[in-house]
């Protein structure tokens, strides 16, 4: 095998394999949330796959000669990876929750192209292998070349494709790329007897359904964020509901008509929160645009209020701008960046109000859940301001719990807005925390509760966070905590 082809070849297919490694988040994220799990899923079973294909591939490379079968496994694989995203689509709607149905997702993803693609480098050592002079070598820099290929479809996949392209056009791509790579090894590497073309003709004839499957298979999102699945569905109940979706999760309501309008409860109880303030405009800062619910609420309730939003995907922004008739001004603006890195560059007693609404998925971001976190907020706050927070849980509530412990760690006072069983963490769903170094008015909170459909009531944490730990930037397992979870929508 020429030195070269050799190297194209070993590059390519360790790129590939990371690239689908990295993009299994993106396929299996709609059915069962980004979490520390699935991330840990991906990896877990991309790493399955190199050692089986290594093993495999340097079993069978002693057995058939390399050049009977290395432009075979490589187009294989090329098939494999355009098959990936509507494998997933077909099972993903039928899996269920939690991380049995991550693990089972993520390995029909990403295996099978794993397995066949890591093959190929012992095919390909086997035949640049001349003299045993020359093992150490050869082995070390296919490897080196294997190691770099990886590092490029990391780095190239996570800045670069996933910013620019859909997750389909991206495994569209690497997909072709590997069989047109594999038909090429198959043609040009003599194999001393005659060549049956009747698998490369097979594997073309899949290659082609594949890539129909890949393009035209049906997937629910209007647009592949930066990092979700989103889109926006009208209510047929209210002309002007929509509902935005993020992967699975029913994320936000929006009235376009009458923005006062707040279908979910706990939107209601954070609005609640922000009538119990003095009269008059208020600045608020919003981790988390979500549908811009809040932030449109205040804006006309409170004319005059000003509102700045630190959001991390730039794609959502755009959703709203289009689909749900968010226009940012002088009173609302929008920061796209993370918002632990973004508030630090908010003034010191800038803002009145603190509204958190971030989440992936299911859980708030750990660094966005941590004492110093919630440092910046204070700090950010005016001397009477107030930092409500959205947080999903379910029994036994052991992240609320230490969510309340950390926001007390920092805070003089913090209460629970809560449904009833929430108080004592027997029931799930969305808690609301209220933390201030001043006094909230929880009677005129609990007043605007009363007669909803799901009335709440205002209680402190004196004894809720038991003896629950502080999270901390060096210790705060939101996702563990979190585990085993239930699927809950935002109500």
């Amino acid at each position: 095998m020429p030195s070269a082809l050799a190297a194209v070849l070993v590059l390519l297919t360790s790129a590939a394999v990371l690239v689908l490694e990295i993009i299994a988040n993106r396929l299996v994220a709609p059915y069962v949330g980004l979490t520390l799990e699935t991330t840990t899923a991906a990896i877990g079973v991309a790493l399955a796959g190199i050692a089986a294909g290594s093993a495999l591939g340097g079993r069978l490379a002693d057995v058939v000669d390399p050049r009977r079968w290395l432009g075979l496994a490589t187009a294989l694989g090329g098939v494999l990876v355009l098959v990936a995203r509507p494998t997933v689509l077909a099972l993903g709607p039928s899996v269920g929750g939690g991380a049995g149905a991550t693990i089972v997702l993520v390995t029909v993803a990403v295996l099978p192209a794993a397995l066949v693609l890591t093959m190929v480098t012992p095919g390909v050592i086997k035949l640049r292998l001349r003299t045993l002079e020359e093992t150490g070598a050869t082995v070390g820099r296919l490897s080196a070349t294997g190691t770099i290929g990886a590092l490029a479809g990391t780095f190239l996949t996570g800045f670069v494709l996933l910013s620019a392209l859909p997750t389909s056009r991206v495994l569209l791509v690497v997909g072709l790329v590997l069989v047109v790579l594999g038909v090429v090894v198959a043609v040009v590497l003599p194999t001393g007897r005659a060549v049956d073309e009747r698998p490369l003709l097979g594997l073309l004839l899949l290659m082609l359904l594949g890539s129909g499957w890949l393009v035209l298979a049906d997937s629910s999102c209007d647009r592949e964020t930066r990092y979700y699945c989103a889109r926006v569905v009208e209510d047929p109940d209210r002309e002007g509901g929509r509902v935005l979706f993020l992967d699975s999760l029913r994320h936000s309501y929006v009235d376009l008509d009458d923005p006062r309008h707040l279908e979910f409860s706990y939107t209601q109880r954070i609005a609640a929160v922000l009538d119990a303030q003095p009269a008059g405009p208020l600045d608020a800062l919003h981790l988390g645009l979500g549908g811009g619910t809040i932030p449109r609420y205040l804006a006309d309730t409170r004319p005059g209020s000003s509102s700045r939003v630190l959001e991390v995907d730039p794609g959502v922004v755009d959703l709203d701008r289009d689909a749900l008739g968010l226009v940012t001004g002088p009173d609302l603006t929008v920061r796209v960046g993370d918002a632990r890195t973004s508030i630090a560059d908010e003034p010191d007693d800038a803002y009145d109000v603190v509204v958190g609404d971030a989440f992936g998925s299911l859980a708030v971001p750990w660094h966005l859940a941590t004492r110093e976190m919630a440092e910046d907020i204070a700090r950010v706050l005016r001397e009477d301001g107030v930092y409500v927070a959205n947080v999903i849980d379910n029994p036994p509530a052991a992240f609320v719990r230490a969510e309340v412990a950390t926001l007390r760690a920092v805070f003089d006072e913090v209460l629970l807005v809560g449904t009833a069983g929430q108080a004592d963490g027997g029931a799930g769903g969305n808690y609301v925390l209220v933390a201030t170094d001043g006094a909230l008015d929880a009677a005129a909170v609990e007043a605007l509760g009363a007669g909803r459909e799901q009335p709440w009531t205002v209680t402190g944490t004196d004894d809720f966070a038991g003896d629950a730990d502080v999270l901390t930037d060096d210790d705060a397992p939101v996702d563990q905590l979190l585990t085993p979870y239930a699927r809950v929508d935002r109500t």
